[in-house]
């Protein structure tokens, strides 16, 4: 996917959060997250905004983390949200395309890996916003839900604070059925896991690094398989419509929704410590 496309998607999101947030009511529970109100929803998604903003603005080249909210009253809350998430926007808009700036996890460049994560971090919590308003989920498109699947596997689970982990090693196929070359093989072991894109039969082999889901687009950090590592068995696969897959593997959407097949206890594990 391009730049231009995720800072859409980061927009139309954004957008549809504050509305699901000012509709539910800040005490509105979030059924993902147990532990929160709609306040805290919005609280976190306005710090997260504020801080990728100021990292692309500033060209931060250090680690940091978002400063605490504001001590807002609730009325205050979803304007406050509103004023970052469009700050936001602009700086990824009018960032240069070599942009230097730190990030967690390798890129093709830190602008593509700043719009591409806080789109995702917005659509899911987007999502959050929408189920505890008690509204529909607007629909997204295929091939962003796919991009999110391979960010969540070979970016935000390729770090040591990943919890899945297995003592015995296992493998896990994870599969997009209406995105042409969404595949990957997820190796668990006591190491963080290792996500490998797939890639689709008459491909050849893949020697690269890997982008996206396997077409050519985004910034993942897991390697392509070879056509080898595509024949080995797996002990459990987890497929599914790209959206399906997106947020059940996010843990917002209910695991009957897609189809498992082999070791069942992978998506059990899945559930109890897949959450980030």
């Amino acid at each position: 996917m391009e730049i231009t496309e995720f800072i859409e998607t980061l927009r139309l999101d954004g957008g549809l959060l504050a509305d699901a947030a000012e509709e539910a009511g800040p005490d509105a529970p979030v059924p993902a997250c147990p532990e929160w109100r709609m306040r805290d929803l919005v609280r976190h998604i306005g710090r997260v905004h504020r801080w990728a903003a100021e990292i692309v603005t500033q060209g931060a080249q250090q680690p940091s983390r978002p400063a605490e909210a504001p001590d807002l009253a609730d009325e205050e809350l979803v304007g406050w949200l509103r004023e970052g998430h469009h700050h936001l926007v602009l700086a990824l808009h009018s960032a240069p395309r070599n942009l230097r700036a730190w990030s967690f996890w390798p890129s093709s460049s830190p602008l593509t890996f700043w719009a591409r994560r806080q789109a995702h971090e917005t659509s899911v919590h987007r999502a959050d916003a929408q189920q505890a308003a008690g509204a529909s989920l607007t629909p997204l498109p295929s091939a962003f839900a796919a991009d999110g699947v391979d960010e969540l596997l070979t970016g935000i689970h390729h770090l040591d604070r990943s919890g899945l982990r297995t003592n015995v090693p296992r493998t896990l196929q994870v599969r997009a059925t209406d995105v042409p070359g969404a595949e990957w093989t997820v190796h668990l072991s006591t190491a963080p896991p290792r996500a490998i894109r797939t890639p689709p039969p008459g491909t050849g082999t893949g020697t690269g690094t890997g982008t996206g889901t396997g077409t050519g687009t985004g910034t993942g950090t897991g390697s392509n398989a070879s056509a080898s590592e595509a024949g080995k068995p797996v002990d459990c696969t987890f497929e599914g419509p790209a959206e399906q897959l997106y947020l059940t593997l996010w843990n917002r959407l209910p695991w009957d929704a897609l189809k498992i097949t082999g070791d069942a206890t992978l998506a059990q594990l899945w559930q109890e410590h897949g959450g980030v």
